[in-house]
């Protein structure tokens, strides 16, 4: 994996509750948040599944999906997830 590529990503958590982030290493932080030591969010929430990435060229692109995600309500997440477009 390329340290130019950054990612924004969403998994789900084991209590069904979602949790965007940014990296640019999306295997170690998806690592990280399976062994407890990601967002102190998904730290009890463990294990946590991958269901959405999308590559960005730069870190502000990436960081800006993260923020228009996590405006949304937990409904339009969902339809938004079903769409697969913010």
């Amino acid at each position: 994996m390329e340290k130019n590529e950054h990612y924004f990503y969403v998994v789900k958590c084991r209590d069904g509750s979602y949790y965007a982030g940014y990296t640019n290493d999306l295997e170690r932080r998806i690592a990280a948040h399976n062994q407890g030591k990601g967002a102190k969010y998904t730290r009890g929430r463990t294990p946590v599944e991958l269901i959405h990435r999308e590559i960005f060229e730069t870190q502000t692109l990436a960081m800006q999906a993260e923020y228009k995600f996590k405006q949304l309500s937990r409904k339009q997440k969902q339809m938004w997830m079903a769409k697969g477009d913010i």
